[in-house]
């Protein structure tokens, strides 16, 4: 996949075939408009590409209200980990400031999608909006065919469980700990990943061997405080796991891994956690009865994940 941070530099593609988007998650309705992205670049012999933004427009337009608290499903890193594993075949990373924000609908498709890229079809989901107060919509794009030589296509809306798919929805499942949830509205695995460190714990008794895995974006959302049972990739190496959602008072949560088969696992690599269940709630570190709690979430770990 090829990432590119501006529009100038993407006009080599061949034959785009467009989305726009946050994508945060990338979700099964974003998929669903991915693997039409691919079926229609086969079709006119081009290429896929996903337009995005950072930061978060909320973040930058509602910086007191709807952005203040925000927290997204997947860092920067994680979501290109992501689209690449869709299939996507580029990503046109845009940065999202105000003066952006005021980019009328028809002037970002008449400058941007046909003016540089030459859209060959222009792909969006149910009820998607664009442009300066999100004045664009499917039916301006439809309109605009003929005038800026592109074809518009509109993806109906995702249902899992007969609930509408959404990155908000699936946001509250995992700031809940309904991780099962979360994972079959996104149709993967919720992921948290970073390079990890070992974790120096300084309780009087025993704990099994931990590494802390940071946080590199303060908007990445976290599961609600607990033990997870987990799958632990790092290079070509698996493992079963577990994580320890953990926060101090008045502090920021930590991330702690127990990596079952922990001697395979070099920490100077990239760590991926697949999060697949929550098995305990809030722990406490100080406390000596948390070493049970964790043995016990071991035996069930292990049973659990194949």
């Amino acid at each position: 996949m090829k990432i590119f941070r501006n529009f100038k530099d993407a006009k080599v593609i061949r034959n785009p075939v467009v989305t726009t988007g946050s994508f945060d998650g990338v979700h099964i309705g974003h998929k669903t408009i991915l693997n039409r992205l691919k079926m229609l670049a086969e079709k006119h012999d081009g290429e896929s590409v996903l337009i995005t933004f950072d930061p978060h427009p909320r973040k930058v337009l509602y910086p007191d209200t709807a952005g203040k608290d925000l927290k997204l499903i997947n860092s920067r890193e994680e979501k290109l980990e992501l689209l690449e594993k869709a299939g996507l075949n580029n990503v046109i990373i845009i940065e999202f400031t105000r003066e952006f924000s005021k980019v009328t609908s028809e002037k970002f498709v008449r400058d941007f999608l046909h003016g540089i890229l030459h859209a060959k079809v222009v792909v969006v989901g149910f009820n998607h909006h664009f442009g300066f107060n999100k004045e664009g919509d499917y039916k301006q794009l439809w309109a605009w065919q003929g005038k800026y030589n592109f074809e518009a296509e509109e993806i109906p809306e995702q249902e899992v469980q007969h609930e509408t798919v959404s990155s908000t929805k699936i946001r509250q499942a995992i700031s809940e700990g309904y991780i099962q949830k979360a994972n079959a509205y996104l149709d993967h695995y919720y992921i948290i990943m970073g390079k990890p460190e070992k974790y120096f714990c300084e309780e009087p008794f025993e704990l099994p061997p931990l590494v802390k895995i940071p946080l590199t974006e303060e908007c990445k959302l976290l599961p609600s405080q607990g033990i997870y049972a987990v799958s632990v990739e790092s290079g070509a190496v698996y493992s079963k796991g577990m994580a320890i959602i953990y926060r101090k008072p008045e502090e920021t949560a930590e991330v702690l891994v127990n990596i079952f088969d922990d001697l395979l696992f070099p920490l100077k690599e990239r760590m991926i956690l697949y999060f697949h269940k929550k098995i305990h709630g809030a722990v406490n570190l100080s406390d000596f009865r948390t070493t049970l709690r964790i043995n016990l979430a071991k035996e069930e770990i292990t049973d659990l994940i194949y």
